[in-house]
């Protein structure tokens, strides 16, 4: 058994977290390859060192002394290092930055020594390789991964380790320059050494055991999940219900490698084991027929109604190209026979909406087009759904017996999940009700 593991910068965040690191990674001797992110947040008021790199970037940016900030940074990873007696050259490290800095470096390379001098203290701490992620991840110029050239060096270098601690969130150009992800990346690479490597499973440490069924800022105590198939974690993810970057699911779904999000601070909790949508068996929806809940407030519906819709051609097309020609991007449209409702978030047509009505107006050739706002979607999912008689009838009543009204109701063919749209003010209540009907029954 081969395992990958990344750990969050929750799990970084100061020695005493580094040394539960330590205990998880030599407790077992298939946690090969290590993927760190840098450290966040030790307190609620702390400061995320990326967060803080990015300030320093910002600092030469715009000509304001950055030592101020970049000392404060020096200062947490040495901390770090005298508590764990560790060997690292700090000061070397820094003096290298201060140069960078002084010549005007680009974003990326600054806020990439928060998981480059991550890794270099772990590596020290475990004693294992450093492997620098610019040496083996690598990216074309129109910023995708070259998936041929990383997989093949990934191979090679870490094939000839016994142990090695990569850091996460970047790679580099042809050219040699550094290039990052977008933030939360330290997730990508992990998958990516996953993958290259062949690992059985790509473990996800960071400060939650996993995923939960709904939001306990608004259930309180939500069930765990303690399986989730890749697909219904799409959909989970798209309405905010995520502890993994998105963008991570593809290279493990490609090879069939599970993910498992577990938490630093108790490793003896199981955590959620994603998986692959046709490794779902019998017992998998046995004890819920749902998997989880989520959603998102402040969306805007615009109506458009027209008699005889139905019969005439091109309708949709000419209302999607009213907002294609702003460069907006749309949820859901659903249709009845002599209208449909395209539905985004508020904040995309926040300043443009009664321009936007005008425009459907014209091109669709109808006066009755409405538009409403403070409307919230919610997503129900399982993938079992669609082979249990009454699920909706079992969502709506929940919703009916609350007195909430359902604005929308949308569900794809798959039916792996039911969206409803309810009014804001309804959400954290039709959130309950679902999950009371489903899990607390």
């Amino acid at each position: 058994m081969l395992k990958v593991a990344k750990f969050g910068g929750t799990s970084l965040s100061d020695a005493q977290q580094f040394k539960k690191v330590y205990n998880i990674v030599k407790n077992d001797v298939n946690r090969k390859y290590v993927v760190v992110s840098a450290p966040g947040k030790r307190t609620k008021d702390d400061n995320k060192i990326t967060d803080l790199l990015y300030l320093t970037h910002a600092h030469i940016k715009y000509s304001v002394p950055y030592e101020p900030v970049l000392k404060i940074i020096e200062d947490r990873f040495k901390l770090i290092k005298e508590e764990l007696n560790l060997k690292t050259d700090l000061d070397t490290e820094f003096r290298i930055i201060r140069e960078h800095l002084d010549n005007k470096c680009s974003e990326d390379y600054i806020v990439s020594r928060g998981e480059y001098l991550s890794a270099k203290l772990m590596a020290d701490y475990l004693n294992c390789d450093f492997v620098d992620a610019k040496d083996v991840i690598f990216f074309n110029y129109d910023c995708s991964v070259n998936e041929d050239k990383t997989r093949e060096k990934l191979k090679e270098i870490l094939g000839r380790s016994a142990r090695a601690v990569i850091p996460g969130f970047y790679g580099s150009y042809p050219d040699g320059t550094i290039k990052t992800f977008s933030r939360g990346g330290s997730d990508i690479t992990g998958s990516i050494v996953s993958n290259a490597m062949g690992a059985t499973i790509y473990e996800n440490w960071t400060d939650v055991s996993g995923f939960l069924v709904a939001d306990p800022r608004i259930v309180e105590n939500p069930k765990q999940i303690n399986k989730i198939t890749y697909q219904e974690l799409r959909e989970l993810s798209y309405m905010g219900a995520s502890v993994l970057h998105d963008e991570a699911i593809f290279p493990v779904r490609e090879a069939g490698i599970p993910i498992n999000i577990k938490n630093t601070n108790e490793p003896e909790n199981p955590g959620t084991l994603i998986i692959r949508d046709d490794q779902v068996d019998e017992d998998y929806a046995k004890e819920h027929i749902i998997t989880g809940i989520a959603g998102k407030k402040d969306f805007s519906f615009f109506y458009v109604h027209k008699e005889h819709m139905a019969n005439e051609v091109g309708i949709l097309r000419k209302a999607l190209e009213v907002f294609e020609n702003r460069g907006i991007s749309v949820d859901h449209i659903p249709s009845g026979i002599d209208s449909f409702t395209i539905v985004l978030p508020s904040e995309r047509v926040e300043k443009i909406s009664h321009e936007i009505v005008e425009e459907l107006k014209i091109k669709c050739k109808t006066e009755n087009v409405q538009v409403h706002r403070n409307l919230s979607l919610i997503t129900t999912v399982g993938i079992k759904m669609a082979y249990q008689p009454g699920t909706s009838a079992i969502l709506f009543k929940a919703l009916g017996d609350n007195n909430i009204n359902i604005r929308m109701i949308d569900q794809g063919s798959s039916e792996i999940n039911i969206i409803v749209g309810v009014e804001d003010k309804d959400f954290d209540k039709a959130i309950r009700a679902i999950y009371n009907a489903f899990i607390n029954q």
